[in-house]
């Protein structure tokens, strides 16, 4: 497979996970499916949507107690996807710098998000995802 960014393979690993979302389906199979379908994803796709996938309950916790009269089903689905890869990334990627993490989530907010505000709210979230987890 030829070499893509480090973006297209978050936002491929974003995309994944939406359509886990969406068809409550195991991630295994919604890859498998993909792959079938002829697409093709490389290994930091797939480490990204594993990892998110094998720490979602942790991940998903820590977004519900920093969004302030918020249930995580009311964050659009998509956006909730682009916070739980940077989050992963922030806690289990030992390799990328936080700040990469959170600009490349304010990034991808901004092309696949859903709604005008989205990279603000994903800025916003990330931040105090940030001052947790220096404290």
């Amino acid at each position: 497979m030829p070499k893509i960014s480090r973006r297209k393979s978050r936002e491929n690993a974003i995309i994944l996970l939406y359509q886990r979302d969406l068809l409550d389906k195991k991630i295994d199979e919604i890859i498998e499916n993909n792959l079938l379908a002829g697409r093709k994803y490389d290994q930091f796709t797939l480490k990204l949507t594993n990892g998110v996938d094998r720490y979602r309950k942790r991940i998903d916790e820590m977004i519900i107690d920093v969004v302030e009269n918020w249930t995580l089903e009311r964050i659009a689905i998509i956006d909730r996807n682009i916070l739980r890869v940077a989050i992963y990334e922030m806690l289990y990627e030992d390799d990328i710098p936080l700040k990469v993490s959170v600009d490349e989530a304010i990034e991808i907010a901004k092309s696949l998000g859903q709604q005008e505000d989205t990279p603000k709210f994903v800025n916003g979230v990330l931040g105090k995802i940030l001052d947790n987890i220096g404290s």
